[in-house]
């Protein structure tokens, strides 16, 4: 895509990471800046872990180390970018001034996004001269593999950077979603808080492990959610009758279920207790064995979708 040949990450932790594998595998020159003490190992390990994902999904990997360069500062990655994307910490302070360093910085042209999880545009761009090109484009980790991105405009931001972003996204292989009303953790990380809420729940209640929790969404939710979603889940569950007969039959009993789901107290020693439960089902593996099981599943799943 000629209107973006340049991306800057600011911010080189474990999404970061992946961001910059991806933007390289499509062919960008992407300026790396981050503080950290072992930026060129942990973007050359990064680099060498991704690229079996990028090659199977088609990516041309050739001298995709050489697409990638380390920046002394913020200010350096910036300075010839057509696109940015922070991946800095969670807190609106920093995002303030950050943004206003890439505002002062980066190319008049430049979109200016922002992986935040939880934080809209609007709350950290308030002080900005100009928001328009300032807008969050939130992914799932790892970013190179997940294909969703949020993309969520602030208050001043423009419809063209809106419309950029989902064009940058798209050639990215993404699969940009526009949300329209900013709202705290935005629409994923609420629907996945949501099911974590009672997932914590049943596990203080004793009612199963972990473990086992992991298996009733691994062979079953997982499944459905993979490959139709919720709402199309429910409209099919309704038979011929579709949605309507799901509300109007069953959704009276689900309303009763909604009053009755748990809200998990986790207390210090019920939260010791739970991580407790998860380390014991979990910790005999590596983290790097543990994603390395869960990249090779979702690619697998991301392969079997895309055949149908």
């Amino acid at each position: 895509m000629k209107e973006f040949r340049t991306a800057a990450v600011i911010g080189a932790g474990t999404i970061g990471l992946s961001w910059t594998a991806l933007f390289a595998g499509h062919g960008l020159t992407v300026r790396v800046s981050d503080p950290r003490p072992d930026l060129a190992d942990a973007v050359l390990k990064a680099l060498e872990e991704f690229t079996p994902h990028l090659a199977a999904r088609g990516l041309d990997v050739t001298g995709l180390a050489d697409r990638v360069i380390l920046a002394g500062d913020v200010a350096e990655a910036v300075r010839d970018a057509d696109v940015v994307q922070e991946n800095g910490p969670e807190n609106v302070e920093f995002k303030k001034d950050l943004f206003k360093t890439l505002l002062e910085e980066a190319p008049k042209h430049a979109l200016l996004l922002s992986s935040s999880s939880a934080i809209p545009s609007t709350a950290f761009t308030g002080d900005l001269a100009d928001a328009s090109r300032v807008l969050i484009g939130h992914p799932f980790n790892p970013p190179h593999l997940i294909p969703l991105v949020e993309v969520v405009p602030g208050e001043r931001t423009s419809e063209e950077s809106v419309r950029r972003a989902v064009g940058f996204y798209t050639f990215l292989g993404r699969t940009p979603v526009v949300e329209r009303k900013e709202i705290p953790g935005f629409v994923g990380n609420r629907l996945q808080n949501a099911l974590s809420r009672e997932a914590i729940y049943l596990v203080e209640q004793g009612v199963v492990t972990p473990e086992d929790l992991d298996k009733v969404i691994t062979n079953s939710l997982g499944i459905r959610w993979a490959t139709v979603g919720p709402f199309l889940g429910s409209h099919l569950g309704g038979g011929p009758g579709g949605y309507r007969h799901m509300a109007e039959h069953i959704g009276k009993s689900m309303k009763k279920m909604w009053a009755g789901l748990g809200n998990p107290s986790q207390s210090p020693e019920e939260q010791e207790q739970l991580i407790e439960a998860v380390e014991t089902a979990y910790g005999s593996s590596t983290y790097s064995e543990l994603a390395e099981t869960r990249d090779r599943k979702q690619l697998a799943v991301l392969n079997a979708v895309e055949e149908n």
